[in-house]
């Protein structure tokens, strides 16, 4: 099972996806964070601004170290942004804070796939884990009915996947759209702040390649299991 070269035909387009993914969101990233905003705007500056205006003044920000590492926190109610783009001028910094006040925004307005993912998160994580066991003692002692149970609960982690989709396309058009009401961007810059974001949209889409080709390999051996015993 686990030297099936079956498993390659299934997950090497979804690793390659991913692999891309990742290429095309560094390398966006590094090109516009290297151009200045029109407005000499930091990444705080930005946060506070577009907060403010959806009157979201409770909501705070902070920076955390790391590259890329910005989220937003909806139990603590805070923005955190990364040391790449929380003093930044870039029109990347702009672009990637817009998306995390996006979130924020769900947050307060209690956005239905946002709310959604949060539940799932638990049954994704117990899933991706438990499901995985389960599927793997049931293969190995030939008892399909385990094994279905387990790609049942490994199967959350894809629909988490799937899930994040919607919540991540919203907050990056909402961020856009902030941006431009607001007049915190000329054409040029709303042109490279959105191109930041599609780069990193694609990562979430390889996510669930991803996570879809694990379960498609798994019922696969689950189905050859279900005509063995037949």
């Amino acid at each position: 099972m686990f030297f099936d070269p079956m498993y390659f035909v299934f997950t090497l387009p979804a690793l390659a996806l991913a692999l891309y993914a990742q290429w095309r969101v560094r390398s966006t990233y590094s090109k516009y964070s290297k151009i200045a905003n029109a407005h000499q705007l930091t990444g705080a500056d930005v946060a506070r601004r577009l907060l403010d205006a959806a009157g979201l003044y409770d909501v705070q920000i902070e920076r955390v170290p790391g590259d890329l590492t910005d989220h937003y926190d909806p139990g603590a109610r805070v923005v955190r942004l990364s040391d790449s783009n929380y003093a930044s001028y870039s029109v990347a910094a702009l672009g990637v804070t817009a998306h995390e006040v996006g979130h924020a925004i769900q947050h307060a307005t209690a956005y239905g796939a946002m709310r959604l993912r949060t539940a799932l998160v638990p049954v994704a994580g117990i899933g991706s884990t438990l499901g995985y066991v389960l599927f793997i003692i049931g293969f190995f002692i030939s008892m399909w009915q385990l094994a279905t149970v387990g790609l049942i609960l490994f199967s959350a982690a894809a629909l988490f996947a799937a899930v994040t989709l919607p919540v991540e396309f919203n907050a990056s058009s909402r961020a856009m759209t902030l941006l431009s009401d607001h007049g915190l961007v000329n054409q040029e810059d709303y042109g490279m702040a959105k191109r930041v974001l599609n780069a990193a949209a694609l990562t979430y889409v390889a996510g669930l390649a991803q996570a879809l080709s694990q379960v498609l390999y798994y019922g696969m051996l689950l189905s050859g299991m279900r005509r063995s015993d037949d």
